[in-house]
């Protein structure tokens, strides 16, 4: 179990609805990437590393949001934790999601 002052700095455990949410349940959340725009799913709980079947619920979730978002648009999901290592989460990442990111 993390400690309390790892929570208290995580951005993720902070959980604060700035962008639109299309998910949420007792396991994880959904919502768009306040970064790079792209539906992230983000774990509950601190830490980088949920069981397998927490991870399948997640992915299953994360892509069933993606897909309403993205239609026939191909995407992969990206499970590389850069910026944050410590939290698990996942983004869905389309194609020209790089080019929209700057976009004015």
């Amino acid at each position: 179990m993390p400690d309390a002052t790892a929570r208290a700095a995580c951005d993720l455990c902070e959980a604060a609805r700035i962008t639109p949410w299309h998910h949420e349940d007792d396991v994880c959340w959904v919502a768009d990437c306040e970064i790079c725009a792209v539906p992230m799913v983000v774990w509950k709980q601190h830490g980088p590393a949920p069981t397998p079947e927490e991870v399948e619920h997640m992915i299953g979730q994360l892509s069933r949001v993606a897909s309403e978002r993205f239609g026939e648009t191909p995407f992969n999901v990206d499970r590389v934790m850069r910026q944050i290592p410590d939290h698990f989460h996942a983004h869905a990442r389309d194609e020209g999601w790089w080019w929209r990111r700057f976009r004015t």
